[in-house]
């Protein structure tokens, strides 16, 4: 018993010794950001500083270390006002009473989906500066300038000139349920419904839902006519992008640098419809917070609204970690990269992947289902159904 509690009590000094010991006081900003936008936050505060005499700290962590020292330290009163994060980090962040819901002054500036994405029980609890989602990476010399608009012309478009040639129509890493999403998706399923007060509802799981199960079931039909390659990994699936061996690629931004490096002549847009139906892909958002505990409630709305919400500001960011943003004025000018334009169109038909715990039960099930269809173990409705009673059972044991 001594030896356990000595090594206790040596963990929790080096832990103490590894957190910030900065902590709000009134009348000065402290923000806990990442290397990436520290610079560009420190020139913010200066002209901050300049306007209102008040004093700004930028205090540097990993990103990955933010909310973890954030649920330890601002209980005790130590801790920032405003931090930096991503918004799935919202479901431990809003239920441990850790964060502040801001007061937006214009929401009109922002794209819908990145609001969506900080938003928890109909109020905003973040201001959204970048967004990701995948979307359709397309070889303009085999299906055209513009790309294809809907999944009934790429077959088509397969079926006529590309299966002839021995080339896909699609690929996509699979069993990957993040990227196949936007099958079970675009005709209505969903991962969690929300409950009467826009809480995210952890055992309302809308995976095999009649509208998931037809979009899991053309998915499969894809799949039979050879539409879609079957189990491709990432790697195999950007090798045969870029040897011009499948026509459409289902992935996201982080793919351009392979892309451009392979010189093909590419496009990037939204994902196509179904039946008139956009595939709706999971949306990664990051954005500004303020602590639950802050003693500078009213200053960090000032500073978030005024001084961060500003074209110059989210320009400044994009230029520091060129990711698309969720601001519109910059948007305008950000978009005249026809990638960056891609990306925006993708991202504003994506649903927010969503931010709870609950979320870590999903993903096991749900891509062994995938893996029985591809595999032609499973028709997709058994397949699925039977996920969703292991994805509800795990979440129930957990609670």
């Amino acid at each position: 018993m001594k030896r356990t509690a000595v090594l206790c009590l040596m963990l929790v000094l080096m832990l103490a010794l590894s957190l910030p010991a900065a902590a709000s006081v009134p009348g000065e900003l402290l923000i806990w950001t990442d290397t990436e936008r520290a610079p560009v936050l420190t020139e913010v505060a200066r002209t901050f500083v300049l306007e209102y005499g008040i004093s700004v700290k930028i205090q540097e962590l990993p990103f990955g270390d933010i909310r973890d020292n954030m649920a330890i330290v601002a209980p005790t009163g130590e801790g920032p006002d405003i931090i930096v994060g991503a918004h799935d980090w919202l479901g431990q962040l809003v239920t441990d009473g850790l964060i502040e819901p801001i007061d937006i002054e214009d929401p009109s500036l922002f794209l819908q989906s990145g609001l969506d994405a900080f938003t928890w029980g109909g109020k905003y609890y973040g201001i959204p500066y970048a967004i990701e989602s995948i979307g359709l990476f397309y070889n303009k010399d085999l299906v055209g300038e513009d790309g294809v608009a809907s999944f009934e012309e790429l077959v088509e478009l397969t079926k006529n000139e590309l299966a002839p040639k021995g080339i896909y129509g699609l690929v996509l890493p699979q069993p990957d349920p993040y990227h196949t999403f936007p099958f079970f998706s675009m005709l209505g399923g969903y991962v969690f419904g929300t409950d009467a007060e826009g809480v995210l509802n952890p055992l309302d799981v809308g995976l095999a839902n009649e509208g998931a199960i037809e979009g899991f079931e053309y998915f499969e039909k894809l799949l039979n006519e050879g539409v879609i390659a079957r189990a491709t990994p990432y790697d195999t699936m950007m090798s045969l992008f870029q040897n011009g061996q499948a026509a459409t690629m289902m992935t996201g931004p982080w793919a351009f640098g392979d892309v451009r490096a392979a010189s093909v002549n590419y496009g990037f847009a939204q994902i196509p419809s179904y039946k008139g139906q956009f595939g709706k892909p999971f949306l990664g958002a990051q954005g500004f917070m303020i602590s639950a505990f802050s003693e500078n409630k009213m200053l960090a709305n000032i500073f978030l609204n005024e001084f961060v919400a500003t074209k110059e500001t989210m320009l400044a960011i994009y230029e520091g970690d060129p990711r698309p943003t969720a601001f519109l004025p910059a948007a305008e000018i950000i978009n005249e990269d026809p990638d960056m334009a891609g990306v925006m169109a993708a991202a504003a038909e994506a649903t927010p992947m969503p931010a709870i715990p609950a979320m870590n039960s999903v993903w096991t099930a749900w891509s062994d289902a995938i893996e029985l269809v591809i595999n032609q173990q499973s028709t997709p409705r058994a397949a699925i159904q039977n996920a969703v009673q292991v994805i509800v059972q795990t979440i129930q044991e957990s609670m």
